[in-house]
């Protein structure tokens, strides 16, 4: 067979139009010639044609009932049918037409028309492969462009973020650790069906850059403030507590800057509800229970478990297993109790993250 020619399945049960189609075929295609449909069937196993002409009148399986199985099938549902017909009428080309077929030749054979319908058939499936592989590489490149977006938004996140962990030399790798930590918790939630209908349309890639920004509003926070060795006193951790809004402050001047603004809705969240707790008590707005955006409730775990296994100047590192302990104590108090029972179903998994990300 030669591989450069377009391949062809004539199949027909009367031997003279076999051999007919294949003379008028041959010069310029592989012909395979095939006496039914049931052996047509046989041969797709070992070869996938460029174009079929299948008859219709056949005994067993006849042409319609043959397009049918073909166009049910994955592998030969996209191969061009013409129909081979003594029939003349308009419903029976209908008929074809509707279940598939690209066209009808009649027989016998004008081998003028024969060979010239079947040069436009497959000039129009060159086209039409030609334009899917255009296609497959243009989105290819869609692929490749939002990628380098995302990159450069995810680069500008990590920069911004770093510049905050570097005001606040405490907190170190407390950025990529809590954002570790988020993963965790929504992948849970994915497992588990929680509040699924709140995530369902979530960007997730979105969601974790984001989560990088949760202290960005620390910028406007004093250093004498941020660094200090001590336990604040009350009017320094009110000012401490501003960090919240100004973060949300901060994201609102970047996303009026920009006309891709939307992956950073879940960072003002973040920003803005962190420090909120299920009972109320939290700042900056004193949000409670469901009023408190899920990415604050997920967050307020995170940050809170981070901030108890790291060393302070004013306090030590709690263990692992205190800082579990404080959080299933926090349970419907300062944590949504949900959310605290599948951290209680993952917490091996936050210190094996706070243990690797140093």
């Amino acid at each position: 067979m030669d591989k450069k020619k377009k391949t062809i399945f004539l199949v027909d049960d009367n031997v003279t139009n076999l051999n007919i189609g294949k003379d008028i075929l041959t010069e310029k295609y592989n012909v395979v010639t095939i006496p039914s449909a049931r052996k047509m069937f046989d041969m797709l196993l070992r070869i996938i044609p460029d174009l079929i002409l299948l008859d219709i009148e056949m005994p067993e399986l006849n042409g319609y009932e043959a397009i049918k199985l073909l166009k049910s099938n994955e592998a030969t549902c996209d191969i061009p049918v013409i129909f081979l017909t003594v029939l003349g009428d308009s419903s029976s080309e209908l008929a074809g037409l509707t279940l598939g077929a690209v066209d009808y030749i009649s027989k016998p054979f004008s081998p003028q028309l024969l060979a010239k319908r079947i040069e436009v058939h497959m000039t129009i499936e060159s086209q039409k492969e030609k334009l899917k592989n255009y296609n497959e590489n243009l989105l290819g490149m869609v692929h490749e462009k939002t990628k380098t977006v995302m990159d450069l938004q995810n680069a500008i996140l990590r920069t911004i973020a770093e510049l905050v962990e570097c005001r606040d030399y405490t907190t170190g790798g407390h950025i990529e650790r809590t954002q570790n930590y988020l993963q965790i918790l929504i992948d849970a939630l994915g497992k588990s069906g929680l509040y699924k209908s709140e995530i369902k349309d979530w960007n997730i890639d979105f969601f974790l850059q984001s989560s990088q920004l949760h202290d960005v509003g620390k910028i406007g926070v004093k250093d004498s403030i941020l660094n200090k060795p001590d336990k604040l006193t009350a009017e320094e951790f009110d000012e401490m507590k501003t960090h919240t809004t100004f973060g949300v402050e901060v994201i609102e001047k970047i996303q009026k800057s920009t006309v891709e603004e939307a992956f950073l809705e879940h960072a003002k969240i973040f920003a803005g509800t962190h420090h909120e707790k299920w009972d109320g008590t939290g700042y900056p707005k004193g949000l409670s229970g469901r009023d408190i955006p899920l990415q604050g409730r997920l967050m307020a775990i995170a940050d809170v478990y981070d901030a108890l296994i790291s060393e302070r100047p004013y306090k030590k590192a709690f263990s692992h297993e205190d800082a579990v302990k404080i959080i299933a104590n926090g349970k419907g108090t300062h944590f949504d109790p949900m959310l605290v029972d599948v951290f209680m179903q993952n917490e091996r998994e936050f210190k094996r993250v706070a243990n690797e990300v140093k």
